[in-house]
């Protein structure tokens, strides 16, 4: 059983799909990832998924509706929970310094990225340009998770360890620098050469003190 075929296993096992739909979402998920949404036609997923096309307009009336039925249970199913719930860990942790706490953050978000690349590449590629998955997103995921980080980020301001700054603009700031690194590495150029440890320790000193000499 490929990744993919394991992850709608795990998303849709109380669904009752016949094969041929399992074939779809599989090949849909496979080419959405690879080449993104508006690049893929209904007919390449058809072939790789091996039946007609007018199979996957008999089970979905637009291409967008298949999109939508594959990232709305991701969200709601899997990735909400798994990005929400796991990241828990770290936040419940209480770390000494800030420091120790952007390594762990990297390192979370790292397996987690990992872990669920095809269906993040798409989540990447599409809400922006989605309205409801981009709600969705926001409701489910974004907004629980960054309400804690603020927490996190007030406490060490209280200790001493950060600048005087909105908690807001501040998590912006270290997600971005995150995120830039963690997408870099595994979505947009993870044919370069990565020293992983070397390229955290430089996000970690970049969120802490900047390029300034």
């Amino acid at each position: 059983m490929s990744e993919d075929e394991l992850l709608l296993e795990q998303l849709f096992d109380e669904e009752k799909f016949t094969d041929k739909q399992k074939k779809i979402i599989v090949a849909a998920i496979e080419s959405f990832s690879e080449k993104g949404y508006a690049a893929t036609s209904t007919n390449e997923i058809a072939k790789k998924a091996g039946v007609a096309e007018g199979t996957i307009f008999r089970h979905y009336k637009t291409k967008k509706e298949l999109l939508v039925s594959i990232i709305a249970p991701l969200m709601t199913k899997l990735i909400g929970p798994v990005i929400v719930n796991d990241f828990h860990k770290v936040l419940d942790h209480p770390y000494e310094n800030a420091e120790d706490f952007l390594r762990a953050t990297i390192e979370n978000r790292r397996v987690l990225i990992k872990k669920l690349l095809p269906v993040i590449k798409i989540m990447i590629q599409e809400i922006p340009f989605q309205p409801e998955l981009k709600q969705q997103f926001l409701d489910q995921i974004a907004k629980k998770v960054f309400d804690r980080i603020l927490i996190v980020i007030k406490g060490f301001q209280d200790k001493g360890q950060l600048i005087e700054m909105p908690p807001a603009s501040m998590a912006r700031l270290a997600v971005t620098s995150i995120f830039g690194y963690l997408f870099s590495r595994y979505i947009f150029f993870p044919e370069s050469e990565w020293d992983d440890e070397l390229e955290t320790e430089r996000t970690i000193q970049f969120i802490l003190h900047g390029i300034a000499k």
